[in-house]
């Protein structure tokens, strides 16, 4: 019953993100967004989350896993659900953070729930079956999200959202009756999580209004926050993170590190292929929908399998072999124009799919392989973390790319040669970024 419920959730926010992805054409057409503002609405959920995702994490350890992630779950629900109704962009964009917070609970205690039940000898599988889950909303959310955008408009999105979060808090009171708290009696840091959330803020919000003066301090001040928030942590008896195991624990460090580049080379590929087809090439949402499923269902399909594999086989083998293969679906991407057929196109989201479900399973089962049961929430908090820090990394360059060559203006055929260079130079940057993540994967080390 672990494995159903939290495969159900894990399913939840993914496919909100990649069904929100499809909609944004339409949703800023009816708020009349410019460039810059209709990306925040797909990276303000990521930043809700990047901030409150290890403090929560830390949060299950001491007080229950099942607790924070009965509790994310309504939240994400009750927002989802309010969302639907948002009257203008600025409500959206708050409720979208109140909905980051709920979607950090939930994926924040997930896998570590799923550990804490299944031995080592089947985490590789659980963690694939649990991975394909998340696939397969990424799968549904294009296809699924454009019929309802075009049919029924783009607050039905968030509409479906709420109905499947109810149904997951249901069967979570229904059917999960134990609870997980190895860390219990630990003290929590307060003044650590307010650092850690704060400097994230300060970075994110720097990054997105970048060239400005006050948006390169900010920026600063964000890094800054980090490294103080780094040396708080290591001489604290009661961390927020442990964070002598990046110090001491290479297998750990590594597999981080590359989760997060890999997130950061791929996440923004589907708000920006939505962008490119819609707009450039003139598609419907539902037929480009049905374009973008390429991906997600390759990944899908793709990671149980590995997801086993990964228990006989180095996962730094597979891990590095995914991303290489994502290199090359990112450098194809590099050469899109109003010209491009879709086979080139079809061709890259294949690559993109094979390297994503090569890379994730045996990376997860890597991290969580690598630490001891009591620090379980934390590396599942850390992992998702570094998901979620490498998605909203993502969209600040693809975001950067816009503000240096679009500017704040509302997106219109005059702008479109300008929106096409923006994506092909932020595909260019996130080939590169992937490609020297790949060398991150295999200093992992081997894992037996």
């Amino acid at each position: 019953m672990a494995l159903v419920v939290t495969t159900m959730a894990s399913f939840l926010t993914p496919f909100m993100g990649s069904a929100i992805n499809v909609a944004l054409p339409a949703l800023g057409r009816e708020f009349s967004l410019n460039a810059l503002f209709l990306n925040w609405m797909a990276t303000i959920f990521l930043l809700a989350a990047a901030m409150s995702l290890v403090p929560l994490g830390r949060m299950a350890d001491l007080y229950g896993r099942k607790r924070l992630f009965l509790w994310g779950v309504a939240l994400y629900a009750l927002s989802s659900l309010a969302c639907s109704a948002a009257p203008d962009a600025v409500m959206l964009i708050i409720l979208r953070f109140l909905q980051g917070i709920g979607g950090a609970m939930i994926f924040g205690t997930s896998t570590a729930i799923l550990i804490s039940v299944f031995p080592r000898s089947e985490r590789g599988k659980v963690l694939g079956i649990n991975v394909a889950a998340v696939y397969t909303g990424l799968s549904a959310g294009p296809l699924i999200g454009g019929i309802l955008t075009q049919h029924l408009g783009w607050r039905s999105i968030f509409l479906l959202n709420a109905i499947l979060g109810l149904a997951v808090l249901f069967c979570t009171l229904w059917k999960l009756k134990d609870e997980w708290a190895e860390a219990r009696g630990e003290k929590f840091d307060l003044a650590g999580s307010i650092i850690y959330s704060l400097s994230l803020l300060l970075l994110m919000v720097g990054i997105s209004f970048l060239p400005a003066a006050a948006a390169g301090l900010s920026a600063v001040a964000g890094i800054a926050g980090i490294v103080v928030f780094l040396r708080w942590e290591k001489g604290n008896p009661s961390p927020l993170i442990n964070v002598s195991l990046f110090y001491q624990n290479r297998a750990f460090t590594f597999s981080n590190l590359a989760a997060l580049v890999h997130y950061c080379a791929t996440y923004a590929v589907s708000f920006l292929m939505s962008l490119y087809l819609q707009l450039i090439e003139g598609l419907s949402p539902q037929y480009a929908g049905l374009i973008l499923l390429i991906q997600p269902v390759l990944q899908a399909v793709f990671s149980p399998v590995i997801g086993r594999l990964s228990d006989r086989v180095q996962p730094r083998i597979l891990a590095s072999l995914g991303m290489a293969l994502t290199v090359c679906g990112l450098g194809l991407l590099t050469f899109i124009s109003t010209f491009s057929t879709l086979f080139p196109i079809l061709l890259s989201l294949v690559l993109l799919g094979l390297g994503f479900a090569l890379f994730s399973s045996p990376n997860v089962n890597a991290i969580m392989s690598s630490v001891d049961r009591k620090f379980l929430g934390l590396a599942s908090g850390t992992l998702a973390t570094m998901r979620i820090l490498g998605q909203m990394f993502s969209m600040g360059i693809a975001m950067l790319m816009f503000a240096l060559l679009i500017g704040k203006v509302e997106l219109s055929p005059l702008y479109y040669p300008l929106l096409l260079t923006s994506m092909t130079w932020t595909f260019f940057l996130l080939a590169l970024l992937c490609s020297l993540g790949v060398f991150a994967s295999l200093a992992r080390g081997p894992m037996r």
